[in-house]
């Protein structure tokens, strides 16, 4: 088994859902592209990432949305070096089609009040939908490190949820400690890294918004 040597995870830039949410009204979530200062934070990241990878080979698993390919697209990795397939489980948290603003408004305070792991829109995902995609997800990624010839760098293009639910999932996190959890900022990485006993440990912790409330042991 050749397992890699990290794992970045990396948040899409800034898009036009993130800079103005009344733009949900009128396109599709996963056609929202970039900002200008999205790309500005995306090429920053690969800046960051290719002095990361250096000349080493990288296995490279994108969100079907706009904005993480055009996110990916700015990093300039170097072709050569990157093996990329699109991976529809590490989208964003589904939460229904066309939105309406104040209905979103609405149950956003519902899931404020509710819990972020638990609370399901109405015509979309909870927390927990999420959190199973990404464990299928991650049942296929242990089985691809089984070739010898893996690359030692994997990259996934991915969401701020998205990213949480992996970590939780990877590092077995309770429900409380996610519920704690902050999104990283567009652009921002976290990194699991291989240490010499085998195990991962993250690079850097996510913020924390409030103190884990737990339910007991587990916790």
């Amino acid at each position: 088994m050749a397992r890699p040597q990290r794992i970045v995870l990396v948040r899409h830039g800034e898009s036009e859902g993130n800079a103005d949410d009344t733009v949900y009204e009128r396109e599709p979530d996963h056609a929202l592209r970039l900002t200008g200062t999205g790309w500005r934070q995306a090429e920053a990241a690969g800046v960051r990432l290719r002095q990361v990878f250096g000349q080493e080979t990288v296995s490279a698993y994108v969100s079907p949305y706009r904005r993480t390919h055009e996110t990916f697209r700015a990093f300039g990795l170097d072709p050569e070096k990157v093996r990329i397939r699109e991976e529809p489980r590490l989208r964003e948290q589904d939460w229904g089609n066309w939105q309406d603003r104040d209905d979103v408004k609405l149950q956003k305070a519902y899931r404020d009040a509710y819990g972020h792991f638990f609370y399901r829109f109405a015509q979309g995902e909870s927390g927990a939908d999420v959190y199973d995609r990404v464990g299928a997800f991650l049942e296929s990624l242990h089985r691809s490190f089984e070739s010898p010839d893996h690359p030692p760098n994997v990259l996934l293009v991915t969401h701020g949820l998205t990213m949480r639910l992996f970590c939780m999932r990877w590092f077995h996190w309770s429900v409380g400690e996610f519920e704690a959890l902050s999104n990283p900022g567009n652009g921002e990485t976290r990194t699991l890294l291989l240490g010499a006993d085998g195990r991962y440990t993250l690079d850097r912790p996510f913020d924390h918004w409030r103190v884990p409330e737990s339910y007991g042991a587990t916790g």
